[in-house]
């Protein structure tokens, strides 16, 4: 290929399949070198520039400047088709396409519900909630069991579903309806999953507002009659991100984390060896996989320079964080994984304001599975090589469709 010049457009349309199950595509690590902010083309139609260094990618997540408002004119859609789009600009915005005051409104009330303290509290629950499932697997008939299906989803699952209030009984339906919204499917099955999940939230708020329960959105409805402007339809949208947000990704980096274990012994065997190392472990592995890359993307709101590039106005913007995450500039021998990295300034979660919300949730049901999976199950073991995996190359979230463990 031709070397990449800095505002040139990239021979490289997005988004790319990942070539190994592990690594980014080669065509990151060749732009992330030789042009580490270039524009390149969307399958979905028109230009972007691309966000590959790890320095300049929190430049531009931290940086005011740049809009994640999905409704401003040259907002990229990499993700998104444009009738999605659409669908999504109809509604009331999710909080991670708010910009600055309207942000810190919308996030200011319910950050008091992620603190590490006020979630310490949950750990038992969720210790319980793993104990559960792992009891089921080890009690199965059959071997190979799916862990997909027998934990990686149904712990975060449930974790969320008594979070937020929400009936368990209904995850099959929103589990099936998320799932559709994130692969790359017709324009018509992510519509119809989108506004089915949109009607079911708004059903279960409508009931909240009449009989609330002890739950996060019971909480956030009796805070707002408080402040006396109760806003049905931004507590719509606070439901649906939360729900679909707490369990999607989770459940694909328990699933990726056991894979990534699994495939490397001598990591798994200094954790298992050390529990104290897990939260390290847990970091190395968001970093390694960052299973949400490309879908942190901006618009820019006034021209600028970053790193060197101009940028105008009106351009958009899409922060590779999967290349960021192994830019060997930040992380050294990033190719590698190393559950004694300590790589706490990884971009997994984004950076700035929009941070992700739920990020020490996550950390903590993470620690948990993994402590107590390789604890309970020390002779688990992959029934089928890493080629042989379905990965999630389909979809926005990567991940496994299944993944057939045995012991």
């Amino acid at each position: 290929m031709t070397k990449s010049v800095a505002g040139e457009l990239a021979d490289l349309e997005l988004p790319v399949e990942r070539g190994c199950p592990f690594a980014p595509p080669a065509a990151y690590e060749r732009l992330r070198e030789q042009a580490p902010i270039n524009k390149v083309r969307l399958v979905s139609g028109g230009e972007a520039w691309w966000v590959s260094r790890h320095e300049e990618a929190r430049a531009v997540l931290a940086d005011p400047r740049f809009s994640s408002d999905k409704r401003k004119d040259g907002f990229p859609l990499f993700t998104l088709d444009a009738a999605t789009l659409q669908q999504l600009r109809s509604q009331p915005p999710l909080m991670l396409g708010m910009d600055r005051a309207e942000h810190s409104a919308a996030r200011r009330p319910v950050i008091g519900e992620f603190t590490v303290k006020r979630l310490a509290a949950l750990r038992p629950r969720i210790q319980d909630i793993v104990d559960h499932f792992i009891d089921d697997m080890l009690a199965a008939d059959r071997r190979p069991v799916d862990l997909v299906q027998a934990l990686s989803l149904p712990v975060p699952s449930l974790v969320i579903c008594e979070l937020l209030g929400v009936p368990y009984t209904d995850h099959d339906f929103f589990q099936s309806r998320t799932a559709m919204m994130v692969r790359r499917t017709s324009q018509e099955d992510r519509q119809r999953a989108f506004a089915e999940l949109r009607v079911y939230i708004d059903g279960l708020i409508t009931r909240k507002e009449s009989e609330p329960g002890d739950d996060l959105l019971s909480r956030q409805i009796a805070r707002q009659r408080q402040n006396g402007a109760l806003d049905h339809a931004g507590l719509v949208s606070l439901a649906f991100l939360l729900l679909t947000a707490g369990h999607e990704t989770t459940a694909n980096m328990i699933s990726l984390g056991v894979v990534g274990l699994l495939s490397h012994p001598e990591q798994l065997a200094l954790v298992t060896a050390d529990p104290g190392r897990t939260p390290m472990a847990v970091e190395e592995l968001l970093r390694y996989f960052t299973i949400a890359d490309g879908v942190t993307s901006r618009v820019a709101t006034e021209d600028m320079e970053i790193g060197g590039v101009g940028i105008k106005a009106g351009e958009g913007v899409i922060v590779s964080m999967l290349s960021a995450n192994w830019d060997p500039a930040a992380f050294k021998d990033s190719g590698e994984l190393d559950v004694e990295r300590g790589a706490r300034h990884h971009l997994a979660f984004g950076f700035g304001p929009h941070q992700c919300l739920g990020q020490n949730l996550a950390r903590m049901e993470l620690q948990i599975v993994f402590d107590t999976l390789f604890r309970r199950i020390p002779a688990l073991r992959l029934a089928a090589p890493i080629e042989d995996l379905p990965f999630k190359s389909d979809a926005v979230i990567y991940g496994v469709h299944e993944l057939p463990v045995t012991w």
